[in-house]
C-alpha cells in the first residue's frame, strides 16, 4: 500500500557529497554545480530549498530514508503526509 510523504530539502547548505544521489538516484540528482537535485521536486523562489510530495510503497520510503540518513550535513527531511511526523 503506498501512502504520501513530503520531501524537503534545503539545497543550499548542500555540500555535495553525493550520498544521497548514489543511495537513490531515483529522487536524487547531481547538478552542474556539484550540489543534488531532488527530482521532480518544486524549487523556492531563490533555489535555496526544493520540495516534493510523493506516493511510496514501504521499499522505495526505506531507499528515500537511507538518502536522508547517509546526507553528512543533514539537509534532507521525509515527513508522513497524513500525521505531519518527521520520518528523518
Amino acid at each position: 500500500m503506498k501512502r504520501k510523504y513530503i520531501i524537503e530539502y534545503d539545497r543550499e547548505n548542500c555540500i555535495g557529497a553525493a550520498a544521497c544521489a548514489a543511495s537513490g538516484p531515483q529522487f536524487w540528482e547531481m547538478d552542474d554545480d556539484s550540489k543534488a537535485n531532488l527530482i521532480e521536486g518544486k524549487e523556492n523562489n531563490d533555489n535555496t530549498k526544493q520540495a516534493r510530495e510523493i506516493e511510496l510503497d514501504e521499499d522505495e520510503l526505506n531507499i528515500l530514508l537511507e538518502s536522508a540518513r547517509v546526507c553528512p550535513v543533514n539537509v534532507i527531511k521525509v515527513k508522513d503526509k497524513e500525521t505531519d511526523e518527521e520520518l528523518v
